[in-house]
């Protein structure tokens, strides 16, 4: 396709923080951006020229969306596949592509491809029973972890199980839905990479960062990491592999575990920029959600080399009060999400620390 033109509209499927800097990205380039999300007065509805205040799977709430829209994306991978179905179907340039969607809303389809691309993963069992999940703690042995096949995110619809005896209770707390059992990983530290395909099947990737979580949500993230240069090139053809293996369009995220002797595994993949990529935003010349939106209005991929190392921090619910402090710090980049209520927990905000590339 030609590149769109600047004055062009693209729709955004959610209305969170992602969808806000994706916005405010596109408009720097000269887009305009319309969102549709339930919620009325949305973090990223009020940075865009406007929203559509519906249900992500109302007919038409779509249809609109489709027709003053020149390419849609979304900001978050649970979004309905019939959304993105109906939206293609009447003719929108939805990108990532429905493939991708699939593959990383339904786990184990997602360790199915991962593995089938030679990206590697931890062991696992699908379980659709306690049958299963037993017959996956025999095999995988304990510890390992049960997680929802579907939904579930930071640390949410996950129980770990040490012992069988814990199995009907593991299964309980993820409400007996559909599973998946994941082999306990012995890695010395998770590490991140984002990567962007361009609809000419160009490739960019950024500089590995490495992350460190607390309570199951991500805390900090600092790049570009120590890596070895086996272990950048590593994950950078990890990354290509997923990107080609889905004919991906956009930005990508992807988890690793490095175990510390030169192997990667890759713990879950995110179709659409991702938390563990903020740091982009103070420590590179085009940060990842410009570079979403060139990937999808298929404009040339932006420069991916880091200009400072970043520790990126999030502000978790009123963890945010800390706004006054943090802004007066003379290597403090403030990024707040313009969300009402800080609950506990509850992703409000984040402060990129800047520092000089050593």
């Amino acid at each position: 396709m030609a590149p769109l033109p600047p004055g062009s509209t693209l729709g955004i499927l959610g209305g969170g923080q992602l969808g806000r800097m994706l916005s405010q990205a596109a408009s720097r380039l000269g887009f305009n951006v319309v969102i549709l999300d339930p919620e009325e007065n949305s973090p990223a509805g009020r940075v865009s020229q406007g929203q559509i205040v519906a249900a992500y799977d109302d007919l038409t709430a779509l249809t609109v969306l489709g027709r003053v829209a020149q390419a849609v994306t979304f900001e978050f991978e649970n979004v309905p596949a019939a959304s993105v179905a109906r939206l293609v179907e009447g003719g929108a340039l939805v990108a990532p592509g429905s493939r991708a969607l699939a593959v990383a809303q339904d786990r184990v389809e997602e360790k199915t491809f991962l593995n089938g691309v030679g990206a590697t993963t931890v062991d696992y069992a699908a379980v659709d029973s306690l049958d299963d999940l037993l017959a996956g703690l025999e095999r995988l042995g304990a510890p390992a972890l049960l997680k929802t096949r579907r939904e579930g995110y930071d640390g949410k619809g996950q129980a770990w199980i040490h012992d069988a005896a814990e199995a009907g209770a593991a299964f309980a707390a993820v409400g007996g839905a559909p599973s998946i059992l994941e082999a306990r990983a012995d890695f010395t530290r998770e590490l991140s990479v984002i990567a962007a395909r361009g609809r000419d099947g160009a490739v960019a990737v950024y500089p590995l960062g490495e992350n460190i979580h607390k309570g199951g949500v991500l805390k900090t993230t600092v790049a570009p990491a120590a890596v070895d240069a086996k272990t950048e090139k590593r994950a950078k053809a990890i990354a290509k592999a997923i990107l080609e293996g889905l004919d991906y369009v956009g930005v990508l995220g992807v988890e690793l575990f490095d175990l510390g002797n030169g192997t990667l595994l890759v713990n879950e993949i995110a179709p659409r920029v991702h938390n563990t990529g903020h740091w982009t935003q103070d420590g590179c010349a085009c940060d990842q959600f410009e570079q979403h939106i060139r990937a999808i209005a298929g404009w040339p991929l932006g420069p991916t080399a880091a200009h400072a190392r970043v520790e990126m921090t999030n502000l978790l619910g009123d963890e945010v009060e800390q706004w006054a402090k943090l802004a007066g710090r003379a290597d403090a980049r403030l990024h707040l999400y313009g969300k009402a209520e800080a609950r506990p927990g509850r992703k409000m905000g984040h402060v990129n620390r800047v520092k000089p590339l050593d």
